[in-house]
């Protein structure tokens, strides 16, 4: 898995969270019970989630695993944590849960005592300054505690006949280079993850791939476009309602009677401690 340079992540998903909650994917199933697992051994674990968005793996692991006694959710955006919020809500059954508006590197441990059992880290690592998540992570977490850091690309990457037509027309308003939010653009792959992981306290790493096949409605695109960093609509001014309208032209005309295929790759990458469980 390779990462783009470190971004403020309170730059490029300002004001999509609705967008962010009705359209991103969610957690493949098999990953979810690859997840759970890791916490088998606790009898009441404690879950971190960092860069948590609108809270979908909380939201995918509370049912799947009753035991979990406590909930911590970490994401600079007070939008995405005030969804996140309403989501959660009726799956915590009266378990703790907090609620912190930091960045994933200033997390720190509610009460004293706190030690994570799981982090999860989904589709937001890479906006990270991970060698710091990772020396705040062995801070927080306890002995036998996993690291996951998972994610599975984007529509601008994946390559179809569709995407690339999506692109072409996206970069026809915003310039070639991949847009990152407000604040700049994206510059490229950095270093690997496994990289990261190998220099931090948590260098035993294995990784899970999940083919994950979605089918895309070209409005449901058009909201997955709408929530993201490189094409959220405030970077278009005054152009976005014509984007979207040739946007969706193209995508209608592009789509099957099935509708649009995206043939994804879930990674999953467990990292724990030497001496840990594989």
């Amino acid at each position: 898995m390779t990462t783009p340079p470190h971004n403020e992540p309170k730059e490029l998903f300002t004001s999509t969270a609705a967008d962010y909650a009705r359209h991103r994917p969610g957690i493949p199933p098999e990953a979810v019970a690859l997840l759970a697992d890791t916490m088998r051994k606790a009898d009441r674990p404690a879950l971190l989630d960092l860069g948590s968005g609108t809270g979908q793996v909380p939201a995918a692991l509370l049912p799947a695993v009753p035991r979990v006694d406590r909930v911590d959710l970490v994401d600079s955006d007070q939008d995405m944590l005030r969804q996140a919020t309403a989501t959660l809500e009726p799956l915590l059954g009266g378990r703790p849960a907090g609620f912190h508006l930091v960045a994933a590197e200033d997390f720190t441990p509610p009460f004293d005592g706190y030690r994570a059992d799981l982090i999860t880290c989904a589709r937001s690592f890479h906006w990270m300054d991970r060698s710091a998540v990772l020396k705040m992570a062995d801070r927080a977490t306890a002995p036998e505690a996993t690291v996951a850091i998972m994610g599975d690309g984007s529509l601008w990457t994946y390559r179809a006949d569709w995407t690339a037509a999506l692109k072409h027309l996206i970069q026809s308003y915003l310039g070639e280079e991949r847009r990152a939010g407000t604040g700049g653009v994206y510059a490229g792959p950095g270093q690997r993850y496994e990289d990261d992981l190998s220099a931090s306290p948590f260098s035993q790493v294995t990784e899970r791939r999940f083919p994950v096949r979605r089918v895309w409605r070209p409005a449901q695109v058009l909201g997955y476009v709408r929530s993201t960093s490189f094409a959220r609509p405030d970077l278009f001014g005054d152009r976005h309602g014509r984007f979207e309208a040739e946007a969706l032209e193209l995508l209608e005309r592009h789509s099957e009677p099935g509708g649009l295929v995206e043939d994804a790759v879930f990674t999953v990458l467990l990292a724990r401690r030497p001496g840990g469980d594989a």
